[in-house]
């Protein structure tokens, strides 16, 4: 553990995105394909597609951030997982059909986490807090920091993994 009297803006965003990563593999670990494509009703988002949305989000996000390729499609992850959707696709907005398209085993999605947390981790311990001012989107009012972009990617990740151990959850009640 890093003494507190040093602790930086790094540190704490690359503590954060490591409970993220903790929490991944917590809810995909020994599931089965039939588990993970596992819906509560035919609306709701199955655990594979949660885990692989927010890793989507996380990959495109900070890639966009540090000016770096994207996992996804950088080191083969699209094509080992091969769903028919488009490379650029995060799951924002997708339809039911859309979501039951996206189907992965237990490794694929532990595999492509960990790709993704390895570039986020060596992007954010060469940050310092000046750089978090950096402007990163100014299709937004006020223009998004890059801070505020990493505060968000924490966000939603930790929504959607604690959607998925819900959904995990469940499945150890059938």
């Amino acid at each position: 553990m890093v003494p507190v009297t040093t602790l930086t803006s790094s540190d704490l965003l690359v503590d954060a995105f490591g409970r993220i990563r903790e929490s991944v593999a917590d809810a995909v670990e020994g599931l089965s394909g039939e588990e993970l494509a596992f819906r509560v009703d035919d609306s709701a988002n199955s655990l594979a597609w949660l885990v692989w949305h927010l890793t989507r989000i996380q990959d495109d996000h900070i890639a966009d951030a540090a000016g770096l390729e994207q996992v996804w499609t950088g080191q083969g992850w699209a094509e080992r997982f091969g769903l028919p959707l488009a490379g650029s696709d995060t799951g924002y907005g997708h339809t039911s059909a859309q979501v039951a398209s996206v189907s992965a085993t237990a490794e694929q999605l532990a595999g492509y986490h960990d790709a993704v947390h390895a570039q986020t981790v060596g992007y954010l311990a060469g940050l310092d807090g000046k750089a978090l001012t950096r402007v990163v989107d100014t299709s937004w009012d006020p223009p998004v920091t890059l801070g505020v972009r990493l505060i968000s990617v924490v966000s939603d990740n930790l929504q959607h993994a604690g959607q998925a151990a819900f959904v995990r959850g469940i499945l150890s009640r059938r």
